[in-house]
């Protein structure tokens, strides 16, 4: 069977798995002139805090800024981050990468990236940055395996059994 696999959405969080994630998704992509969104999710109870902060304390960003632009700041510097992950270890594969930066609930967006992206495939980590979220709210990677209207790979490194 051969599936129709034109667009893999990469979720990276810069936790350890990023890069096995963005390895994987290019295994899945051998062969085919499939494209690779890498993506990453900006948390929305990251944004709040920012918010907050600058609402009690005005002038606690740099020169002024307001907290959209300390939210681009965010943005960009994530974008460089991507950027450089693969010029080092995917250089030969750029081509058929993009980057998207967004901000929102994690797996709100990645759902909503799915639909907007024309996402075949996604690639992510069943553990991210966060342990705590989990075990408040329940992982994203579990919200999208239930939710994803596409097949989802779950990434993980292999365990040495002693």
């Amino acid at each position: 069977m051969d599936r129709k696999l034109d667009k893999i959405l990469a979720c990276v969080d810069f936790s350890p798995y990023s890069l096995l994630t963005m390895e994987y998704a290019l295994e899945f992509a051998k062969g085919r002139q499939t494209q690779i969104l890498v993506f990453n999710v900006i948390n929305q109870s990251d944004l709040r805090g920012i918010e907050m902060a600058a609402g009690h304390f005005p002038g606690c960003f740099p020169s002024g800024m307001t907290s959209q632009e300390y939210i681009n700041r965010i943005k960009e510097e994530r974008s460089g981050k991507i950027k450089l992950m693969i010029k080092e270890h995917f250089f030969d594969e750029k081509s058929r990468m993009s980057i998207k930066i967004d901000t929102g609930i994690p797996y709100e967006c990645i759902l909503n990236a799915i639909e907007t992206e024309g996402i075949d495939l996604v690639v992510m980590a069943n553990k991210g940055r966060s342990n705590l979220e989990r075990f408040l709210f329940g992982s994203s990677a579990e919200k999208v395996f239930r939710h994803s209207p596409v097949p989802v790979a779950s990434v993980r490194e292999r365990e040495k059994i002693s």
